[in-house]
Formats: C-alpha cells, sequence, structure tokens
C-alpha cells in the first residue's frame, strides 16, 4: 500500500451540514502539488476526520464531485453521537476552521518543474477539516449551524467565494441522487461503523476506510502468517485475551495516568543538530559619572555558554499477528498511544527533576535558581503561611512576576485551599468562568503530579516564568513496525523512540521555597 499523502498539517471539525471545495482545479498547493481533473477516484463512503487523525471521525461526506472548479464536497458532522464533532462546530462557526484537506494514494504523477508533481490518477482515503489547508484555495464555503440551521458564511482571507453559485451546484448534486431510502439505510451503516473505531474490517471487502496506520500495523507491507504463537496472545487473558472475547463492549477503559504539564508552559523549538548551543550574558557595562574632560572607564559585558542536547526515549512492544488481526479494538492504535503517554509521563518527570544523565535536567535540579525558606523545619509557619509565598512574588522583578505561574502539585494545593486571609476570605481562588486557572496571589497555579509535597528539606512550590526554561525536540514520537525480526514465532514488534532535551535558559526568573528553617 503507497503511502497516504496529508495536504495539510492540522485540521477540525464542526457539527452541522459542511459545503467547500476540497480541491482546486488549475492552480499548485503549497507545496507545488496540482491535480488535474478526472484524477480523482474514491470508495463509496467516505470519512470526515480531525485533523488527519485516524481516531477522531466525527463525520461522514454524503456526495463528492467534481466540477470545472474543482472537487466540491458535501457531508455533515455526527453531532448526536461524537462529541468531538460538537466541539468542532464552535470553532466552525467562529471561523477557526474554514480549510478542507485531503489525504489519499497517489496513483499515477509526474514531477514539475521548480518543484513538486502533476498528479493524473489518485485515490482517496478521506477528507479532513482544517485551519490551513494544503492548498489555499481549499475552504468550506458555509456550515449549517445546529442551532438555527441557517448557513453561516466563514471568515477568510482569501476572496470570499461565490456563495449562491455554490448553492446552486449543491442543488444539481442533490437533484441526481437516486434512492433516499437505499442512502439513508447506508449513511446509517456507516454512521454505526464510524461509531465502532476498534473494529477491524474485513480482508476482502476493499474496506479503505481502514486508515493508513491501522492497515500498516495490522499488516505491514505484506501479510504475516495466521497461525503462528504469540507474544500477547488470545489464549492468556492477562496477555491479551481481555482485548479479542466473543462479545465485548466498544469501548477501551483506561485508567487515569497523570504527568506534570511543563511542556505546555515552557518555552519549545525543535532542532536538527546533535545539540544546540545559546549564549547567555554574565555580565554587562558599567557606566559611571565623570566631569567634563575626566578620562573615562573602560567596561565590557561577559558571556557564557549554555548547551542543550537531547536525550533518547525508548521501548518495545511484541504482539501476535493473530491478535492484530483479530482484536476487537485498534490495537494498534491504542499501542501508539500507550507509547504517547508513557513517554510523556517519563518526560514530564524528567523536566521536573531530571538528573541531565541520560536525561534532561529539571527545572528543580538545575542550579543558579534562588531559595526561600519557610522558616519552619518540616511545614509552613503555623501562624501566616501565606506570608512566605508573598515574599516569593516579591523576590521576582516585576516583569517576571506578572508572567510568573505556581508550580506544585495537587497535595500542596489542597494545604493551600484552606488558607485565609484576616477577613476570612480564601486566599486560593476558584476561576469565575470556565477554563480559567485557578489563582493564588494573582498568578496561575499549575498542578505538577512530579513536585515534592511538604516536608522537610522538600522543595514544593516553585514560582516564576516558565519561558525560562527550554525544551528542545530532535526527533519526535516515532514508531517502527517490524515484522521480520520474530516472524517464526509469529509476532510483530513495534518500537517506539524520541529523543528530546530540556535545560533553564533563565534562572533569574524563578525562585522555589524549601521546606526548612
Amino acid at each position: 500500500m503507497d503511502k497516504i499523502e496529508c495536504k495539510a498539517s492540522l485540521s477540525v471539525d464542526e457539527a452541522g451540514t459542511i459545503t467547500g471545495i476540497a480541491w482546486p482545479f488549475g492552480s499548485a498547493d503549497r507545496v507545488g502539488d496540482i491535480v488535474q481533473k478526472g484524477a480523482f477516484s474514491s470508495p463509496a463512503t467516505l470519512p470526515m476526520l480531525f485533523a488527519h487523525d485516524q481516531a477522531q471521525a466525527v463525520g461522514v461526506w454524503d456526495s463528492i464531485t467534481e466540477t470545472s472548479e474543482g472537487l466540491i464536497v458535501q457531508g455533515r458532522l455526527l453531532i448526536d453521537d461524537v462529541a468531538r464533532a460538537r466541539e468542532v462546530r464552535a470553532l466552525v462557526r467562529e471561523g477557526a476552521a474554514t480549510g478542507l484537506s485531503i489525504g489519499f494514494v497517489t496513483k499515477q504523477a509526474q514531477g514539475r518543474r521548480g518543484g513538486g508533481r502533476t498528479i493524473t490518477a489518485l485515490y482517496l482515503h478521506e477528507i479532513s477539516i482544517v485551519p490551513i489547508p494544503s492548498h489555499p484555495g481549499a475552504r468550506i464555503y458555509s456550515a449549517k449551524a445546529a442551532n438555527n440551521g441557517g448557513l453561516m458564511p466563514q471568515t477568510e482571507t482569501d476572496a470570499a467565494p461565490d456563495y449562491a453559485a455554490i448553492e446552486t451546484k449543491l442543488a444539481e448534486v442533490a437533484g441526481e441522487v437516486k434512492g433516499v431510502a437505499k442512502l439513508t439505510d447506508r449513511l446509517d451503516r456507516i454512521e454505526a461503523k464510524l461509531n465502532r473505531p476498534g473494529v477491524a474490517a474485513n480482508d476482502n471487502d476493499g474496506d479503505l476506510e481502514r486508515k493508513a496506520f491501522v492497515s500498516f500495523a495490522r499488516r505491514g507491507v505484506e501479510r504475516m502468517p495466521a497461525d503462528e504463537t504469540k507474544a500477547l496472545v488470545v489464549a492468556t487473558d492477562a496477555a491479551g485475551g481481555y482485548l479479542a472475547p466473543e462479545q465485548f463492549g466498544s469501548e477501551l477503559i483506561k485508567l487515569l495516568r497523570q504527568y506534570s504539564p511543563i511542556r505546555q508552559y515552557a518555552k519549545v523549538v525543535s532542532v536538527g543538530a546533535a545539540e544546540i548551543k545559546y549564549p547567555r550574558r554574565t555580565g554587562s557595562t558599567v557606566a559611571s559619572w565623570v566631569g567634563e574632560t575626566e578620562d573615562r572607564s573602560e567596561s565590557e559585558p561577559s558571556y557564557e555558554q549554555i548547551t542543550i542536547a537531547p536525550y533518547e526515549l525508548a521501548t518495545y512492544s511484541d504482539v501476535s499477528t493473530q491478535l492484530l488481526e483479530d482484536n476487537a479494538y485498534n490495537l494498534e492504535g491504542e499501542l501508539a498511544a500507550d507509547f504517547a503517554e508513557s513517554f510523556g509521563i517519563k518526560e514530564g518527570a524528567a523536566f521536573v527533576k531530571g538528573s541531565g544523565v541520560k536525561q534532561p535536567i529539571g527545572i528543580m535540579t538545575a542550579t543558579g535558581i534562588a531559595e526561600v525558606k519557610t522558616g519552619a523545619a518540616a511545614a509552613f509557619p503555623a501562624t501566616a503561611p501565606a506570608d512566605v509565598l508573598i515574599g516569593m512574588y516579591h523576590a521576582l522583578p516585576g516583569v517576571h512576576a506578572q508572567n510568573g505561574v505556581w508550580l506544585m502539585n495537587r497535595t500542596t494545593l489542597g494545604t493551600m485551599r484552606t488558607w485565609k486571609d484576616s477577613t476570612g476570605r480564601y486566599l486560593v481562588i476558584d476561576p469565575i468562568s470556565a477554563g480559567a486557572p485557578v489563582t493564588l496571589l494573582g498568578r496561575p497555579i499549575v498542578e505538577a503530579t512530579d513536585m515534592d509535597d511538604i516536608g522537610a528539606n522538600k522543595y514544593p512550590v516553585l514560582f516564576g516564568d516558565l519561558q525560562g526554561y527550554r525544551i528542545i525536540d530532535r526527533v519526535g514520537l516515532s514508531v517502527l513496525r517490524d515484522p521480520y525480526s520474530l516472524a517464526t514465532k509469529g509476532q510483530v514488534r513495534f518500537h517506539a523512540r524520541k529523543r528530546v532535551g530540556a535545560g533553564l535558559t533563565h534562572p533569574d526568573r524563578f525562585v522555589k521555597l524549601k521546606v526548612a528553617v
């Protein structure tokens, strides 16, 4: 199977009826590709995805038509059954997502002078709603809202489309649809299938709705034997049998796993080298008052260099070929999600307390951050415990304090929630509106599960601007399917790895609290 080419990097879905042009003819996209009229072929039904994410099917495309302008599509979001579809509706309605993007397999193409290709034959796998399409002309024309049933024009920087012409074309397409009862029944079956994302397709039914990673993970380039021994096996419950009983619910229940959210607040950059160096000024010029003809004194700035290197996270899992074929869930998708989750937990812990040996150095173990002590050996002072936090806040320069956040775990936050001022008001303020953060002294509180609990010589609280802690990504999470190494055992090995580094670049932007006298 040829690779799927996604003509966008992001996507989003909206509730209601979606109408737009998925690919304009006669012009190139942002990477130089041109698709000629007549090149498109597709299955009878086509899924509507969010950001080309196979795990987020949010609707179906009811009609796909080639016109002189391009590939005109009309579909609907499954807002009654898919929660993600309802979330995307708001984005489309507010103009945050106005683009369409296609995922396809190239069947025939020629290179173009200056870059890109002229594609004369392709097979559509899916069409996604995206905020920034690869082709600037691939736009959503209208979205029928659930609240009023009307048409809402989408705000965009490109020239406004001819809505009347589009509606006329849609009317022509609708007039050509025969057998409404049969079509409705078929769409009901599609909707039921999309709500069962883990159910495997029959090998011989030509179901192209099985997405690229699913097909790749289950069978790879060639089919593996189906009668060999297993690593994760159906015969043993704990080793895989739980995933493939005769009848099963359609949802895999996961236990909650938490990890520190430093990546969401720190400065994150991607690098293409084995390490990255940042110069940092350690001393500046010094001016002095002089008389009209007095000699001037010389002064020079001084600098040091900070080096941040990426470190590797890696693991692998062995899965039997039979289990990949027969499990009742999208097991390969679950493996990828589990890899991402476990890597996130490991790197989250390293960002807080990493030693710097074969792992990033954590913000709490890095040197150079000023300390404030509680004044009590094993806890906060019994009287006026919040005074020490006020001291932390004012220990930073105003510009950093105004951008600062409090970093602590949930246990420490629970202790602080009991503190009151002299008027009986709680010092920790809950948000007034949904989505707003919990605050202390007017600054947000970030819960980081890897921070210390309150105890003797512990560091339970950090305050500062997390943009002063830098994370570098060298290689994002990659999953490699190896069907050969364990082929004689009927197993497929999935290797997962990523490379990430981190370091403290601005210690002057932070202050940490030590429980000590």
